[in-house]
């Protein structure tokens, strides 16, 4: 049978461990975007279709009003809407003299640019992905030039109609529309 010796460093070590741990499960997590929240706005393309009426396939993409055109309904709003949000609204307009029960399908086949500026090597307007984080985005735009402070990121995002600031760190996630600015470090 062998002798175990007491080794300090194990402990510390274990010790160590346990703190890290405790204390991760403690910072918040970046709340990734889900589709059933997500307000559509302008510049998002989305496929409307309603089940066994192929001419009422439509893909549309929001106007710069927040509006697209349907097929019996004309133009109407759909900005700030969610998905199923839409899909209800559709359904009941399309029941009123048109369909007796139209089984309507929205889904987002392009969300809308979200822009990265200041202090990285390619800005511009980028592609948005469901799981974005703001590190992501910042390799999309080609990373951080020397200059870059890693704690100065602003986002500029509409919350209820009206556009508010944010301070982010590099995992929160980013959302559609959003615009990013990295500031210049002092030090």
């Amino acid at each position: 049978m062998k002798s175990v010796l007491f080794n300090p460093f194990l402990r510390l070590k274990e010790s160590l461990l346990l703190v890290l741990l405790i204390f991760s499960s403690c910072l918040p997590a970046a709340e990734p975007m889900s589709l059933s929240r997500y307000e559509l706005g302008s510049g998002d393309k989305i496929n409307i279709s309603v089940y066994g009426e192929e001419d009422m396939d439509k893909e549309l993409i929001l106007s710069d009003a927040g509006t697209v055109s349907y097929p019996f309904l004309g133009e109407f709003r759909a900005k700030g809407l969610t998905v199923g949000q839409l899909e209800q609204m559709i359904t009941n307009r399309l029941k009123e003299g048109y369909f007796i029960d139209p089984r309507v399908s929205v889904s987002i086949v392009e969300y809308r640019k979200f822009f990265v500026s200041g202090e990285v090597k390619s800005p511009g307007g980028f592609q948005f992905e469901p799981g974005l984080t703001l590190e992501k985005a910042v390799a999309l735009a080609g990373g951080f030039t020397q200059r870059a402070s890693k704690r100065g990121i602003t986002v500029t995002r509409e919350e209820n109609g009206r556009p508010t600031e944010h301070e982010l760190s590099l995992n929160d996630s980013v959302y559609p529309g959003d615009i990013i600015v990295v500031s210049e470090s002092f030090f």
